[in-house]
């Protein structure tokens, strides 16, 4: 999730690296210096850009979205979390590597997240951890089927 407050602070290459990393990321041995060129910067200005955007909390994280139970465990979860907690408990989400995204939803349950694991016991472990830290239930969503959904964003600058 982007923070507005935040967006009007970004460079025009990080606007541009938001925009062109959320797909076809180069699986190449110099990726970040791939983007670079795609964006007709350099790699250490791109490598800047992505700690900066990384400090501001902009981004939580690059790196791989697997097809569920491909590889390790992997659970969709959900809390029912106050109001006024929810910007802390999903900055606190969002800090376990196992997280991959949250976000908020119109409901009770009011906090999602995706959670993944190398190991069904770990993923447990990792859920227990967000709880006892919140004080919160999180609740576990086993899938029964999958579906594809296609996580990128075509954002929009004012």
């Amino acid at each position: 999730m982007i923070d507005i407050d935040k967006s009007e602070t970004l460079t025009e290459l990080e606007r541009r690296l938001l925009d062109c990393c959320q797909r076809d990321f180069p699986l190449t041995s110099t990726p970040y210096a791939d983007i670079a060129r795609r964006l007709g910067a350099d790699e250490a200005e791109v490598l800047a850009a992505l700690e900066r955007l990384q400090a501001m909390g902009t981004i939580s994280r690059i790196g791989a979205v697997l097809k569920p139970r491909a590889v390790g465990a992997s659970t969709l979860a959900a809390m029912a979390v106050p109001a006024e907690r929810l910007d802390e408990v999903a900055a606190l989400v969002s800090g376990y590597r196992e997280v991959n995204h949250n976000y908020e939803r119109e409901h009770e349950l009011n906090l999602w997240f995706v959670a993944t694991a190398f190991s069904e016991r770990h993923l447990a472990a990792v859920l227990d951890d967000i709880e006892t830290r919140t004080g919160l239930t999180v609740q576990r969503l086993p899938m029964i089927e999958d579906y594809h959904i296609d996580l990128g964003f075509k954002l929009k600058w004012a």
